[in-house]
C-alpha cells in the first residue's frame, strides 16, 4: 500500500484500529496527584492489582499527607498486592514530600502550564518516575502531545515497522514522539494497547483476524513463509 508520507499510513492505521476497537475512553476523573501515585503503583504489575492496591490506599488514609507520613511497614502492607510494597512506598512518599515542599500543597496542576519537556523534566527529578512514567502522566492526565510506550506499544510498533526492530523502548518513545502527529498521539497510545492485549500478543498473535493485517511486518513474512510463527519478535 502506498503512502505520500509516514504520517498518513500511521493516521490511516489509527483509523482502521478506532473503527475495529471504537474510540477509546477518556481517561479517568482523577486529581493530577491521584494518577501520580496510580502510575507509580502500576509499576511491574497489571491493571486489576494496580487498581485494588489504589483502592486499598484511598480507603485506609482519608489524605496524602497521612500516606506522606504513614509508617513504612504499615503503607508497604497497604499496597502488597501492586508487588514490589518497600520500593513502591518509598516512591509514593518521596514523591508527595517533594509535591509538597516545591508547591505547598499536593497538587500537580501547575504540570499543566508546563511545555512537555519541562513537564517531563520536572516529573523525572522525582526518584522512580522515569521518562515512561512521566509520558504516561502527561498523556493520560494532562493531554499532553505525549506518546508512552509500554510493552504493547514497543512490540506493536517494531512489527508495523514504525520502529527499527532493535530499537529500545527509549529510543522507540523518541521516533514515535517524532513520527506520531500530536492531535492523535493519546489515541493512537490507547489503541495499540488494544491492539496488543486483543490480536498483536507477544506470543500466538492474530494478526489476521484483526483490522491491520497488511501492516504487520511479521504477519507477511509467517504468510509469505518467510518466517516461522515461532519466531515471534
Amino acid at each position: 500500500m502506498d503512502y505520500e508520507n509516514e504520517e498518513e499510513k500511521i493516521r490511516d492505521i489509527n483509523q482502521k484500529l478506532k473503527d475495529f476497537y471504537g474510540g477509546p475512553e477518556p481517561p479517568q476523573d482523577q486529581s493530577g496527584i491521584d494518577y501520580l501515585v496510580e502510575t507509580i503503583l502500576s509499576q511491574n504489575t497489571n491493571d486489576i492489582n494496580r487498581d485494588k492496591a489504589f483502592k486499598q490506599l484511598k480507603e485506609k488514609y482519608e489524605t496524602w499527607e497521612e500516606v506522606e507520613n504513614a509508617e513504612r511497614e504499615e503503607l508497604i502492607d497497604t499496597i502488597r498486592v501492586a508487588g514490589l510494597g518497600p520500593t513502591k512506598a518509598e516512591r509514593i512518599q518521596e514523591a508527595l514530600r517533594i509535591v509538597r515542599e516545591d508547591q505547598g500543597d499536593y497538587d500537580l496542576e501547575f504540570i499543566g502550564d508546563m511545555s512537555v519537556e519541562d513537564g517531563k523534566a520536572w516529573l523525572t527529578e522525582i526518584p522512580g518516575i522515569g521518562p515512561k512514567t512521566a509520558a504516561i502522566i502527561l498523556c493520560f492526565y494532562f493531554r499532553k502531545p505525549v506518546m508512552p510506550v509500554d510493552t504493547h506499544v514497543h512490540r506493536i510498533s517494531k512489527r508495523l515497522g514504525l520502529v527499527p526492530e532493535d530499537a529500545s523502548r527509549t529510543k522507540a518513545h523518541e521516533i514515535l514522539e517524532e513520527k506520531v502527529p500530536d492531535d492523535i498521539k493519546y489515541e493512537f497510545h490507547r489503541l495499540l494497547i488494544d491492539h496488543g492485549r486483543e490480536h498483536c500478543k507477544a506470543r500466538n498473535p492474530t494478526c489476521g483476524e484483526g483490522p491491520i493485517p497488511e501492516y504487520c511486518k511479521f504477519y507477511n513474512q509467517v504468510k509469505n513463509g518467510e518466517k516461522d510463527v515461532d519466531e515471534v519478535p
